[in-house]
């Protein structure tokens, strides 16, 4: 037996039968694994698609803000670009379930850059949409709805009480456009109230006029004798403008002031609660404690 280990001929076979085992072990066991995809066009169409879907939702927003094209071309641009965005994301997990259950594997970068690119501006837009239908579709904010502070020096918009929501409305039946505005107005913000402040007409109008200014409004008009503000904000990529007016009376009784603001977009028909966001923290900061003016 000892002879037989010792016969060179009878080593080679034990050696190549160990290597023919090995090499059909291996082999079993690469099929085991996934089998790796070199190349990836899959991978690079859905990193085209999700950076193409941002990229374009950021160039339709800049461009009104540049003057390149009106903003109702942007927003249109931007809900293709929130599309493309969605079907990018059906392809990328598409893709990966597919890849899963046919055993293949590839380098995932591409992947899955296109499909957070997508999800992130996808998420982006899915968020303005639900805060949209949070609020009403108005975008005329004041803190007096019966007697809303007036513009001298900025020109009210035209279709202000056009397209104003509830004309088909059975609870609204019969209502004008105005009071439906002022019944959508306080039911969404029951907080947009006059305020009163310790101090006379004139202090706060120059406060104001230096909060605006810190702000970044453009201020068109200020009159402190007589208690009247206007200015215009500038908001977002689009570059919206919105219109502000603040009406300043002494108050009824004693020392003090009431402050009325009023904030109007210039375009559009909801203005996404940006405007009545405005008016509560400028009056917030304007006053200090925000306390409601009794009448």
């Amino acid at each position: 037996m000892a002879d037989d280990f010792n016969d060179p001929n009878t080593t080679e076979h034990v050696a190549t039968a160990t290597a023919d085992t090995s090499a059909g072990d291996t082999g079993t066991a690469g099929h085991d694994k996934p089998m790796l995809i070199k190349r990836d066009p899959f991978g690079l169409i859905v990193l085209i698609l999700g950076a193409g879907a941002g990229l374009w939702g950021l160039l339709a927003s800049f461009g009104p803000g540049w003057g390149f094209w009106d903003y109702t071309v942007g927003l249109t641009w931007i809900r293709y670009a929130f599309f493309l965005a969605l079907f990018t994301l059906v392809l990328a997990i598409g893709v990966f379930i597919w890849r899963r259950r046919k055993g293949m594997r590839t380098k995932m970068p591409r992947l899955l850059i296109g499909a957070v690119s997508a999800a992130i501006f996808a998420g982006y837009i899915g968020y303005q949409l639900s805060v949209a239908m949070s609020v009403p579709a108005i975008h005329d904010i004041s803190t007096d709805l019966a007697d809303p502070p007036q513009f001298t020096t900025l020109t009210l918009r035209a279709d202000n009480w056009d397209a104003i929501p509830g004309a088909d409305d059975k609870d609204m039946r019969g209502l004008s456009p105005r009071q439906r505005w002022a019944l959508l107005h306080q039911k969404a913000y029951p907080d947009i109230r006059s305020v009163r402040i310790d101090m006379p007409v004139p202090q706060v109008i120059e406060a104001a006029e230096r909060l605006a200014t810190d702000r970044g409004w453009d201020i068109v008009a200020a009159d402190p004798a007589r208690g009247h503000m206007e200015a215009v904000a500038t908001v977002s990529a689009f570059r919206f403008k919105d219109d502000v007016v603040l009406r300043v009376r002494p108050a009824g009784a004693g020392q003090g002031s009431i402050i009325d603001m009023r904030s109007v977009s210039e375009v559009g028909q909801s203005d996404l609660g940006v405007n009545a966001e405005r008016v509560r923290s400028f009056l917030s900061d304007l006053s200090g404690t925000t306390t409601a003016a009794s009448r």
